[in-house]
């Protein structure tokens, strides 16, 4: 004969209200006589079985959830061999982060906000190579002399023995960087600008996904930084999203080049 006796309280993971899966199982652990009774299989053989019943609710930063299992008596008891116990777990999905996504402006959207600036861009009547190259020549030159050499600096405040190198490099590492953040969003206005004026798609191309990817990231390394005192292992991911990083813009600008040839 098993007998069920009272179990130690289990806590659930914390889930951040933001997270897609924020739902969890919670198990009631108030249980009258009366549900012990009705709660039994129609076999003769078995007796009565407790089966909690499970009820869910959304789960925040605050909560913690406790399960305990409910005492039975000898009443109670059932043959080991002749019970089964069937768990279902539901889940739900949170779909605020793709209905975040979901409410970016499309490119149509983007065509009517620039449509009087593309307008204007024409009306300048400037040269052909100045309006398709323009965009290219820019992010490069960004890419490479303020990306390039701040990446550089990163590694020598990583492994650099001097004091007086590690201070300089510190102090303009983060000013680079930013600036490179700063120009490349405003440069992408200037490549929708260009697409747009030549009447070609924008957010088509392989290049307008890497350049939408690598703009994300860039946020998320330029937050790291705020978070070394509290946590020093993420000076070692801020280093390797950062390499990760400049390596997919290298990755964007190729397929730039790609897309520039290509009309």
């Amino acid at each position: 004969m098993a007998n069920i006796a009272n179990a130690s309280s289990i806590a659930f993971t914390k889930y951040p209200s933001f997270s897609l899966i924020n739902y969890q199982p919670i198990i009631s652990s108030k249980i009258s006589s009366e549900s012990l009774k009705n709660e039994v299989f129609g076999n003769a053989k078995r007796k009565a079985m407790l089966a909690p019943p499970l009820a869910y609710k959304k789960l925040n930063s605050e909560d913690i959830v406790d399960i305990n299992i409910v005492e039975l008596n000898k009443e109670n008891e059932v043959e080991e061999e002749d019970c089964t116990i069937d768990e279902t777990l539901l889940y739900s999905f949170n779909p605020l982060p793709l209905m975040f996504v979901a409410a970016l402006p499309g490119a149509g959207t983007i065509r009517s906000l620039f449509g009087p600036f593309v307008e204007l861009v024409k009306s300048f009547d400037l040269p052909d190579w100045l309006v398709h190259w323009g965009h290219p020549g820019n992010m490069a030159v960004v890419l490479f002399a303020m990306g390039g050499y701040g990446t550089y600096l990163g590694f020598r405040i990583r492994f650099s023995d001097d004091v007086e190198e590690k201070a300089k490099a510190k102090d303009l590492h983060p000013k680079l960087l930013g600036g490179m953040f700063f120009f490349f969003a405003l440069g992408a206005t200037g490549g929708i600008t260009s697409l747009l004026t030549s009447d070609k798609p924008i957010l088509e191309s392989p290049h307008a996904v890497t350049g939408f990817i690598g703009l994300t990231l860039l946020t998320i390394q330029t937050v790291l930084p705020t978070l070394f005192e509290g946590n020093p292992g993420l000076r070692n991911v801020h280093g390797i999203l950062g390499s990760g990083i400049m390596t997919l813009f290298l990755v964007h600008a190729a397929l730039g080049l790609q897309l520039g040839l290509s009309y």
